[in-house]
């Protein structure tokens, strides 16, 4: 484990190097290892460089923001497909829905109304509000992915009207608390580092001005440091390992935020938005869930892993940097988890045998065709289960649950056609001789549509 540390603090140190970056701050969360950490460089300032330094992590900011209105959704408090009006007194953009907004599909322009990067004044709630007729529609809802700061800080406004209280307030109470992110807020505090532009052609770094994002703070506000982020990004890929009681989330609410919503090129299908989430497909049935940050003087990347041979449980990784030019460290994260997991995998859980099928069960176990492909249903881990016969090894199968109030029916609750109903059709002996998935017809021989049986030849 030592050796696997000192590869990926060679990792972040090669990176702060050759990009040039004042401080670096890395860490990586997993389950079933001790918390890998590393800081490289000065703060910039009268302070240390250390664990505890915080850095502005910009638009990771829009995560937090994203589960505090899935939170409200969960609560009853608003429906995904509500417009705005719904809930916001708004003198316009009122039609736009919440879905829209969280995926980045409104078509809202990016920006509140003024220049808000040039003159670094951000509006104030009233402002934000008041200015809204000002701002464009640059796009009709759902053409496309359109980035949009503005969308997001209209959504941390209703998530305070509907909570009473500030977006900050229930921020703090409803996710920083119950995480235990200790070390993330709405301030810098006594032990942040300074933000830089670093010269292109010289070894200059100039401190950026501090801002405050006032109304557009659910945006792109928050301080925070390496390690709560990597704890973060663990809770958005395995939120039941850090959240066991859902006080926070559902990890049913966490598996609807990580579907991709949309695409962010619509030629190189690398990376994909969900509801508020940044999902990076990684290959090998891999994918990275998160966001990246940027602010004056500062670049964060904070993504947790899903999937794949030898991925633990909770994993996660932050990279959080002074200066705002060094793209390389949005790659970062991306890499420390990938080298994590090939150099230092999971741990191989032991098979163990486990008590049989239940015997209302039992008959309809094997081999099924469908469609003129066949597949194989099994009971493992104490549910029913499907997959096709020539799936490759990595695909997750179809899990079914049986609607007690329905004998012989099951809702495919996840995999192929979830949602769908499973219905057993038995002979008088008690035999299940045909099944119904998502109504296909499926039987213990290949046939055709319509019943021709390859294996009777009739």
């Amino acid at each position: 484990m030592t050796a696997v540390h000192d590869r990926l603090a060679r990792m972040v140190r090669q990176v702060q190097a050759q990009a040039r970056v004042p401080a670096v701050s890395a860490a990586l969360h997993r389950a079933d290892r001790p918390l890998f950490s590393c800081t490289v460089g000065g703060t910039g300032n009268d302070t240390e460089l250390g664990a505890g330094t915080r850095f502005r992590i910009g638009s990771v900011t829009k995560t937090f923001t994203a589960v505090l209105t899935l939170q409200c959704r969960d609560d009853g408090l608003l429906d995904l497909d509500d417009p705005l009006g719904r809930h916001l007194d708004l003198p316009a953009h009122g039609e736009l829905t919440v879905r829209r907004l969280l995926s980045h599909t409104a078509g809202l322009q990016r920006e509140p109304h003024g220049d808000v990067w040039d003159t670094l004044r951000a509006p104030d709630a009233d402002e934000l509000v008041a200015e809204l007729a000002r701002a464009e529609r640059v796009l009709p809802p759902g053409r496309r992915y359109h980035y949009s700061n503005l969308g997001m800080a209209l959504l941390g406004r209703l998530v305070g009207e509907l909570r009473g209280g500030t977006w900050a307030e229930v921020l703090a109470e409803r996710v920083l608390a119950p995480l235990g992110l200790a070390d993330t807020s709405v301030v810098g505090g006594p032990h942040a580092a300074t933000g830089f532009l670093v010269d292109a052609y010289s070894d200059e770094a100039h401190p950026e001005q501090p801002t405050d994002f006032g109304a557009v703070g659910p945006a792109a506000q928050l301080w925070s440091t390496a390690t709560d982020m990597a704890r973060w990004a663990a809770f958005l890929a395995d939120p039941a390992a850090l959240d066991p009681t859902a006080a926070v989330l559902a990890p049913a609410t966490l598996d609807e935020m990580r579907w991709p919503a949309t695409v962010t090129d619509e030629t190189l299908w690398a990376g994909g938005f969900g509801l508020g989430l940044i999902l990076v497909p990684q290959g090998g049935r891999v994918v990275h869930v998160g966001h990246d940050g940027a602010m004056p003087g500062f670049l964060a990347a904070v993504y947790g892993r899903r999937g794949g041979d030898g991925t633990p449980g909770a994993m996660g990784a932050a990279v959080l940097g002074s200066s705002g030019t060094a793209a390389e460290l949005f790659d970062l994260p991306h890499r420390l988890l990938a080298a994590a997991v090939e150099h230092d995998p999971a741990d191989v859980t032991p098979w163990r045998p486990g008590p049989p099928a239940p015997e209302d069960v039992r008959g309809l176990l094997g081999r099924w065709w469908g469609e003129g492909f066949e597949y194989v249903f099994s009971w493992h881990d104490g549910a029913l289960r499907a997959r096709g016969a020539d799936d490759p090894a990595g695909k997750p199968p179809a899990v079914f649950a049986p609607l007690p109030e329905r004998p012989d029916v099951f809702r495919t609750v996840s995999g192929r056609e979830v949602g769908e109903l499973l219905r057993l059709t038995r002979d008088e002996r008690g035999t299940v001789v045909r099944m119904h998935w998502a109504t296909y017809r499926f039987t213990r021989a290949q046939q055709t549509f319509d019943r021709y049986d390859f294996r009777a030849g009739s």
